[in-house]
């Protein structure tokens, strides 16, 4: 079983932590069964992300969502990582795709956990199979 922490540091957005909660564990359910470790979601702004996203990957400006695996890569039954969700971010993309910060939110957290799990969206397949994993999770 993997712990989920969710953290709110930013008063942006409303955050249904149970929600987040939920959707993540069932993602690990279907996508890892017995896996085991610990995942600390964190809802943090604009300029938080984008200081992490400059410092780490080298990118000065924010994102959506940054995860890390912080444990050993070569163990694949434990996971031990931190994501990070921007509610900003969340925000101007509800505007923009027409959905809801809360849409998003979930969206993102899907999005890290999957990039954590192993999956990429570098290439034009990558892409398609994670927006379809995506969907099957953020869209029961």
């Amino acid at each position: 079983m993997v712990r989920v922490t969710v953290k709110n540091l930013q008063k942006k957005v409303s955050l249904r932590q149970r929600e987040i909660k939920k959707i993540i564990s069932k993602v690990l359910q279907s996508e890892k069964k017995g896996i085991k470790g610990e995942i600390n979601v964190s809802f943090v702004n604009d300029p938080l992300i984008r200081k992490l996203n400059k410092k780490y990957l080298k990118k000065d400006s924010p994102t959506d969502v940054l995860a890390f695996n912080i444990g050993d890569i070569k163990e694949k039954t434990k996971l031990y990582a931190d994501i990070l969700i921007s509610a900003d971010t969340a925000l101007r993309n509800a505007k923009i795709f027409k959905t809801t910060p809360d849409y998003e939110l979930k969206l993102y957290s899907v999005h890290g956990i999957l990039h954590l799990l192993g999956y990429d969206d570098h290439s034009l397949k990558d892409k398609k199979i994670i927006r379809k994993k995506e969907l099957k999770y953020v869209h029961p």
